[in-house]
């Protein structure tokens, strides 16, 4: 199986030593956000587990751990954006921290394996098309040589971010803006030698030289396994989403980056609450087994195909 870890929060910057006690116990507990008293147990040895993704803003918690994760093949999804503190409030100064730690993980673990995010994209008057394009441009620049490509995508509206849009006038991008922005992206991305790809964008970009992507991406992960895969698209996803099948072991209304835009949260308040349940050694992040909780085991196994497996 892959592991996704996460898309829910940010577990290399705020539950790393969770996830890493969850490893070496060998398993972990995920409750069902749909059916919040079934609970499921993953096991997550190396012989399950082909690959995991790690999603984050800030990778520094875990990477001192990244040892203890050398039986397991795994990249990272790193969101580095041009939004200052107003949007995303609890994050360190990106020229001095985050583009360092970039930097940093991809010396230590090899540039194919940290993939750079610039999303979302929204406009207002102060992120301005122009705007932008100047901060992508600037990360762009010390990136290049450390990073094989990056990931760009417009806003969607959920409901959890209507809550903020008036607040921070986050609207949708207009196609017309979309276009323009996404085709000098393009540009700046081939600038530096940076394959570009959309993340579950409608519009077509193609034309523009950006490409759909996956973020958990099969070709990927056969390319750092040197093994085909046997699976398919997630269906747990989004129809225009292309990202292959995944086990997701994160928890909704836990992450404490506070980014205005995040659909992961319900409110600042839900999170408050949900954060007084963390407990490193609890098998649930952030909550403890009930007495009408149902634990089952989920069944997992490697999708290596045997056949055609080029490892030693």
């Amino acid at each position: 199986m892959i592991l996704s870890a996460s898309r829910r929060t940010d577990i290399p910057n705020y539950y790393a030593e969770w996830f890493m006690g969850r490893i070496r116990e060998g398993f972990c507990y995920v409750r069902n956000p749909m059916n919040p008293h079934q609970i499921s147990r993953i096991h997550l040895s190396p012989q399950v587990v082909d690959c995991i993704v790690f999603w984050t803003k800030n990778p520094a918690g875990i990477m001192k751990y990244l040892e203890e994760l050398r039986d397991y093949t795994y990249y990272f999804q790193f969101t580095l954006t041009g939004y200052g503190r107003d949007i995303e409030p609890n994050l360190p100064d990106k020229r001095r921290e985050l583009i360092p730690t970039f930097q940093e993980l991809s010396k230590g673990i090899g540039k194919e394996r940290v993939i750079w995010r610039y999303d979302p994209i929204f406009l207002n008057e102060k992120y301005t098309a122009d705007y932008h394009l100047k901060a992508f441009g600037e990360i762009a620049d010390k990136l290049a040589g450390h990073t094989e490509r990056v990931v760009v995508s417009f806003v969607d509206m959920y409901g959890k971010i209507r809550r903020n849009a008036a607040a921070y006038s986050i609207r949708e991008t207009a196609e017309g803006d979309m276009i323009r922005l996404a085709g000098e992206m393009a540009r700046i991305a081939a600038d530096h030698y940076l394959l570009i790809e959309s993340c579950a964008e409608l519009t077509d970009l193609e034309g523009l030289g950006i490409r759909h992507g996956s973020c958990i991406d099969q070709g990927l992960i056969e390319r750092l396994l040197g093994c085909k895969l046997i699976g398919g698209k997630d269906k747990n996803q989004r129809k225009v989403c292309g990202c292959f099948e995944s086990v997701e072991v994160g928890t909704y209304n836990t992450c404490l980056n506070g980014c205005k835009y995040c659909y992961a949260n319900f409110s600042d308040e839900k999170v408050e609450e949900k954060v007084k349940l963390y407990r490193v050694d609890s098998p649930l992040l952030c909550g403890e087994v009930g007495f009408e909780d149902k634990i089952t085991d989920r069944a997992v196994k490697s999708l290596k195909d045997g056949q055609i497996c080029f490892e030693s």
